[in-house]
Formats: structure tokens, C-alpha cells, sequence
């Protein structure tokens, strides 16, 4: 995209401090909401850990496996993000609701042909993989209530990528947060039924019964329900009725879809791809060598999840921010956002890895719970405490790849990425795992893992040479030629909010706030 009407750069410090309270304006909330979604999903997995080791590989195998499918959908509906930031940096506001309802009405269509049809075919799979009789039980019913109620997940997903792009992402932090709440609080109520959690001091409530596995399932969906509420209802409020006509949009725009559809299924491979690869990982090159290796390899995740969905945030906010600026006109600015992006996330991932290093063994004894027998949890453990050494090893390289991946996401660059990443994937986590299991087998779980180091290593440096060499500044998402208002905007928001009211703030200004001109790339 042409650079040569560009106004001139403030000096370096300033630019430098502006950009940093840009990117954390936006990224602190979308951090904060993918922590959530994170810590929710850590305190299922403590929950279910209470009810037994298969309760905890049977919730592992059964999550990954629904979530195959789900993530197809997830990748398509990230570049409703990319849409609206770059008409958001165009200074196009109006033009964004059509987008919010492809995504919904993409939602639909993906829960009806590809959630409810793979719920049929899960025991398949699971028996096929060779699990044990108990196991597939299990697995097979946490999987399908998960995919059958993921109509609402896909919604919230839809939402989440609209107010990220729309530059909103508190919204979703407060809904993610009381989705989150909502679903702990069912889990312990339908986990453990009447009886409670003594060993928490969690009482029970008087007749109802324990469901053990398929009440954290029930109790996800309940929260996903709460999660997708609470932007739907900000998106279909007066403010962003009258300011960009977000309830006269609703009838499926067939453009906005297949536009969506065509940017996004390059995203839905690349997610889906490294989905089926991490779930063959998981359940088939660990599970290979028993349901003890399972186990350790899911309490692991866990902690992979606390220390990479965090980065996820920032990634998230990369793309908002990199297609807002490259709709604005100014591709520099979206290089200089990304780039610190790239330095908070290293930073944090960098930091989990010393502590995934120090306190290894502590960390996975939290999850050996129920009646184990001490042998039993001593093996567990030692396993566990050696995939978190592999896991520390490439913590840096993985912010690497999630932060330069957004960033390409922004511009626009879905299809060389989706590509690489199914090349990688394959031939390092897959293929380079399935080679050390059959001819190193004496390395037992740790053959798979160093393979899956490789590959996260080679991705972060594959994905930051594409990023840099910039060749997505070629790549047009929107149609028109961005306006010169848009071009000489300034360069960012003011410091960003930091009392805990901002978000509720966000919350009523679009619900009842008048009608407003659209302040191109300050984005409302």
C-alpha cells in the first residue's frame, strides 16, 4: 500500500511511548480476556481432577477432539476482525455491522454443518485410536454435549472478533469474565452435586445429583450461553443501532459472507490443521504410551494454555490494530504496533518458562486428585515435571509465532501462513513425532515432545521472516481507496483506561448512547 502522502513521524521517544499505550490500551483487555477463558479452563480441569485420573484424560481427549471442528469455524470468524478494524481505520463505521451478522449468520451455518454431524462420529474416533472401554465412555460424552450446545460459542466468537476490530475489546472482557464465573459455579454445583468439595470447604446443594465429567460439559455450555449474551446485547443496543445500524443489518448480506468465507478459510485451515496435528499429539503419539503419559501430557496443556493464551490476547490485538492502521493508509504504524506486541508477549511467555523450569514438579502435582494410588502419582508427576522442561525450552519462540501471526492476519495475509503452517505442522509435530515413537520408543512421551519444540521453534521464525520481508503490504482487503482524513489521523488514543469501570463504561455508552459521527481510525 502507497506510503507517499504519509505525514511526517513525531521523534523517536515519543512515537515510541505512544505506541507502547496504543498497543496496551487495546491489548489489556483482550490479555485479560483470554487469562479468563484460561483460568476458567484450569479450574475445570482442578475440578475434574478430583474425580479421578480418566475423569482428566477422558475431559483432555474429549475437548480436543469437539474442538476440531470448532476450530474450523474459529478461523473463519477471526478476519471479522480484520474487516472491521481495516473499515474502522478507513473511517467506514457503518459498513462494519454487516459484518457483525456474517459472522453470526457463518456461526449458524457452521454449527449445522460441522458441529452436530462430527458429535455422530466422535466414538468413532476415540475407539479407533484405541482408548480404553471406560475411557471412550467418557470422552464420548463430554464431547458431544460440548458440540451439540457450541451454537452459542460460535456466536460469542463472532462478537468477540466485531468488538476487537471495532476497537471494543472491553466488552468482551466483561462478558468472557461473567461467562467464566457463571461456568465455575455451574461446574461445582453439577460436578460434584450434593456432596460439594469438602477438600475446598465447597458445599453442596441438597438433591442434586453429581455428574461427574458430563456436568463440567453442561456447566461450559451454561457460561458460553452467558459469554455470547452479553455482546449480542451491547451490539443490538441503542448506541450502535443508531450510530452504525446493527439491528437494521441482521438479513444475510451474501457479499460480507462470502468475503468472509474466502478470506477466512485459509485462517479455518491453519487453525484447524494445527488442532487435528496438536490432537494426534495428544491422544494418539502420548497416548501411545498409556493413560499415566495421558494424564501428564493434559496437566501439562494446561499450564501451556496459561502461558500462550495470554499471548493469544496479544495476537488478538495485533490484528485489530494492524488492520485498523493499514486502513488508515499507514502500514509503518502497523509494523511498529506489532513489533511491541511482539516485546510484551516474549516477555511474558519468557517469564512462564523460568517458572514451568523452577517449580515443574510442584506445578503438576496439582493435578493428582481422587483416590490415586502413591505410585501411581509418583509416575504422573515425574512425567509431567519433564514435558514442562520441554515446555520452557520454546516459550519464546512460541509468542514469536502467535504475535506475527496476528499481525499477518491484519493485513490480510491468510492464505501463506494457513500453507506453512499445515507444511510444519505435519512434517515436524506429526511426522517428527510418529518417527521417535516407532524408532526411539526407550524416550517414552518425550520423543513427541521434542518434536512438537521443533516445530514450535521453526514456526516463530518462519512466520517473523514473513512479517518482516512485508510482503502482505502488496495484499487489499477493503475495496476503496482509504481516505485522506483516515491517512492523516492521529496516531493513536489517549493513555488507556485503567479503573475497573471502563469496561461497564463501554458497556452503557453502546447501549444507550446517541447518535455520533464515525471518528475513523480512533474506532469508538
Amino acid at each position: 500500500m502507497s506510503t507517499a502522502s504519509e505525514p511526517p513521524q513525531p521523534p523517536r521517544a515519543a512515537y515510541d511511548r505512544r505506541a507502547v499505550l496504543e498497543v496496551w490500551s487495546q491489548a489489556w483487555p483482550t490479555v485479560l480476556t483470554m487469562t479468563s477463558y484460561t483460568v476458567m479452563g484450569f479450574v475445570d480441569a482442578v475440578m475434574v481432577a478430583q474425580v479421578g485420573p480418566l475423569e482428566v484424560a477422558a475431559q483432555g481427549n474429549g475437548g480436543v477432539w469437539s474442538f476440531l471442528p470448532i476450530s474450523l469455524a474459529f478461523g473463519v470468524l477471526t478476519v471479522v476482525n480484520t474487516y472491521v478494524a481495516q473499515n474502522i481505520g478507513a473511517g467506514r463505521g457503518r459498513e462494519t455491522a454487516t459484518y457483525g451478522w456474517a459472522g453470526i449468520w457463518v456461526a449458524v451455518l457452521a454449527w449445522l454443518v460441522l458441529l452436530l454431524p462430527w458429535s455422530i462420529l466422535v466414538p468413532q474416533l476415540f475407539q479407533a485410536a484405541g482408548h480404553e472401554s471406560a475411557l471412550v465412555g467418557l470422552e464420548t460424552g463430554y464431547a458431544r454435549i460440548l458440540l451439540v450446545g457450541g451454537l452459542p460459542l460460535l456466536v460469542a466468537k463472532a462478537m468477540s472478533h466485531w468488538f476487537f476490530g471495532y476497537q471494543r475489546p472491553r466488552v468482551i472482557t466483561l462478558a468472557a469474565i461473567a461467562g467464566n464465573l457463571v461456568n465455575v459455579t455451574a461446574n461445582a454445583i453439577l460436578i460434584f452435586g450434593e456432596e460439594g468439595i469438602p477438600a475446598w470447604g465447597v458445599p453442596g446443594i441438597p438433591g442434586t445429583p453429581a455428574l461427574g465429567l458430563r456436568g463440567a460439559a453442561i456447566g461450559t455450555v451454561v457460561g458460553t450461553v452467558v459469554e455470547a449474551a452479553i455482546p449480542l446485547w451491547v451490539f443490538l443496543g441503542r448506541g450502535l443501532a443508531d450510530r452504525i445500524g446493527s439491528r437494521a443489518a441482521w438479513r444475510p448480506d451474501h457479499r460480507a459472507i462470502r468475503e468472509i468465507l474466502g478470506l477466512g478459510w485459509p485462517a479455518a485451515v491453519q487453525f484447524g490443521n494445527e488442532m487435528a496435528c496438536w490432537t494426534i499429539f495428544t491422544t494418539v503419539l502420548i497416548g501411545h504410551f498409556g493413560t499415566d503419559h495421558m494424564t501428564a501430557g493434559w496437566s501439562v496443556m494446561r499450564y501451556l494454555h496459561l502461558s500462550f493464551m495470554p499471548a493469544v490476547g496479544f495476537s488478538v490485538a495485533t490484528t485489530s490494530l494492524v488492520g485498523r492502521w493499514i486502513g488508515a493508509g499507514r502500514p509503518e504504524i502497523a509494523v511498529a504496533r506489532a513489533r511491541v506486541a511482539l516485546g510484551l508477549a516474549v516477555g511474558y511467555m519468557s517469564a512462564c518458562a523460568i517458572g514451568f523450569l523452577v517449580f515443574r514438579h510442584g506445578l503438576a502435582a496439582i493435578f493428582i486428585g481422587g483416590d490415586v494410588d502413591p505410585a501411581q502419582a509418583t509416575r504422573i508427576v515425574s512425567i509431567a515435571g519433564g514435558m514442562l522442561v520441554f515446555a520452557a525450552v520454546f516459550q519464546t519462540m512460541d509468542a514469536v509465532g502467535i504475535v506475527y501471526t496476528g499481525a499477518l492476519r491484519g493485513a490480510g495475509d491468510t492464505v501463506w501462513p494457513g500453507v506453512a503452517t499445515a507444511v510444519l505442522s505435519w512434517s515436524l509435530l506429526v511426522g517428527g513425532g510418529v518417527l521417535l515413537v516407532r524408532f526411539a520408543p526407550e524416550l517414552e512421551s518425550r520423543g513427541p515432545w521434542l518434536a512438537a519444540t521443533a516445530y514450535i521453534v521453526v514456526y516463530g521464525i518462519v512466520m517473523a521472516v514473513r512479517f518482516e520481508r512485508g510482503g502482505w503490504r502488496s495484499i487489499r482487503v477493503l475495496h476503496d481507496p482509504v481516505s485522506e482524513a483516515a491517512r492523516h489521523a492521529p496516531l493513536g488514543p489517549a493513555a488507556p483506561a485503567s479503573d475497573p469501570a471502563a469496561a461497564v463504561r463501554d458497556v452503557v455508552e453502546d447501549l444507550v448512547e446517541p447518535p455520533m459521527v464515525d471518528r475513523g481510525p480512533q474506532g469508538g
